[in-house]
């Protein structure tokens, strides 16, 4: 006998286990499967933005990450190659809360999955799912963990919140495309910037960045063009050195860095969005449902904000996967446009330049800027 849920959600990272403690505090019978065990690390610049707060607040778990050891983030200052820096206070960001927050995924995630728990969700970690179709439609799960028989399980709705591998559609035919992007993290000591400041650094070929987290210790996070990853031999310390800190303000806040932990690397073979509802009876969320660029910070605000979304959607008019893509593409299509246009624009060594210095001299043009990588429109 299959046991029966009202959401089977694969993938916990923020978009997943927040959809979760979201349905199961609505009174929704939810299942969310993991294949990781936590806490483990994760590939993130572990930049959590104030409006990310709010979500923890209303989800319950603000206590729970504020108790985890982070670094209150004040500020985050761009840089051109050259060197050159304009600062953008976290407080522009539009939040009742005036600080962003640097805390690893390892304890984010942790937290997060343990308010599901206490929410009333069924987890499972070091689970895996594939989907179950009946006609056409998905129908439930297939689960797999080392050592147990395979369970399946029947669900009115499947999510998949599995990040950028989009593990659950790729099962269900979409191909893997090739990286342009190879995105590399650490953690680390003896990075000489203000315990309070988010630093980001542009580049040829990418940018990257660093910020404090919990520990003492700073997470390092930076993508490359994938040619010059394949041209020094996948070497990440030998990218980091000669790409990374060719940008002036790297190299100097760099110079004593010691290394804490082994680099992650991951390819990056996408941005934008891709399908909101793979075949009836999913839906996807976070990474999942759209890779936002990294430069602009908001990554986590979109897993978030996507999670609420969803959950939103399961009780507005009409079938769930139309009025998800309704309300999905409102909140986001403006926006991952623009950030896609400034990414464009940032790997333009001269126009870099240019708009480093504008932005520096006008604190209007900056909060402009920010409010559209958030709500998506440019005011006027």
């Amino acid at each position: 006998m299959s046991e029966r849920y009202d959401i089977a959600i694969v993938g916990a990272g923020p978009a997943g286990a927040s959809l979760a403690i979201r349905l199961a505090m609505a009174g929704k019978r939810v299942i969310l499967a993991e294949k990781e065990t936590f806490p483990r690390q994760k590939l993130c610049g572990e930049f959590i933005s104030p409006e990310c707060l709010t979500h923890f607040a209303e989800i319950g778990v603000l206590d729970d990450m504020r108790a985890a050891g982070g670094t209150e983030l004040r500020e985050t200052v761009f840089y051109s190659r050259s060197g050159r820096g304009v600062a953008v206070p976290s407080a522009m960001f539009g939040s009742m809360h005036k600080h962003a927050l640097g805390l690893s995924r390892a304890e984010m995630d942790l937290r997060l999955l343990q308010g599901a728990r206490a929410a009333g969700a069924e987890v499972r970690e070091g689970t895996s799912g594939s989907v179950m179709i009946d006609k056409g439609r998905a129908v439930g799960l297939q689960l797999r963990k080392a050592g147990i028989p395979p369970e399946q399980v029947i669900a009115s709705l499947i999510v998949d919140a599995t990040g950028r591998t989009r593990a659950l559609s790729r099962r269900n035919g979409a191909p893997a495309l090739k990286a342009r992007l190879i995105g590399f993290k650490t953690h680390a000591t003896g990075v000489e910037i203000p315990s309070e400041s988010c630093e980001i650094f542009s580049y040829r070929g990418g940018y990257g960045g660093t910020s404090r987290v919990e520990g003492g210790l700073h997470n390092i996070c930076f993508i490359a063009s994938a040619n010059d990853v394949r041209r020094l031999g996948s070497d990440a310390e030998a990218v980091f050195r000669e790409i990374v800190c060719s940008n002036r303000r790297a190299a100097q806040v760099f110079r004593d860095v010691r290394l804490g932990s082994e680099w992650l690397a991951v390819p990056i073979d996408r941005f934008g969005r891709g399908e909101l509802s793979p075949m009836p009876g999913m839906m996807t969320v976070g990474d999942a449902a759209s890779f936002i660029d990294p430069f602009t910070g908001s990554g986590m605000l979109l897993a978030l904000e996507s999670a609420r979304i969803a959950a939103a959607s399961l009780d507005g008019p009409g079938e769930v996967s139309a009025e998800y893509q309704r309300r999905y593409s409102a909140a986001f299509d403006r926006r991952l446009r623009i950030c896609s246009w400034i990414r464009r624009a940032s790997l333009v060594p001269f126009f870099t330049e240019a708009v480093v210095f504008g932005l520096g001299l006008s604190t209007s043009m900056r909060s402009r800027l920010v409010t559209a990588t958030r709500s998506g429109a440019l005011e006027t």
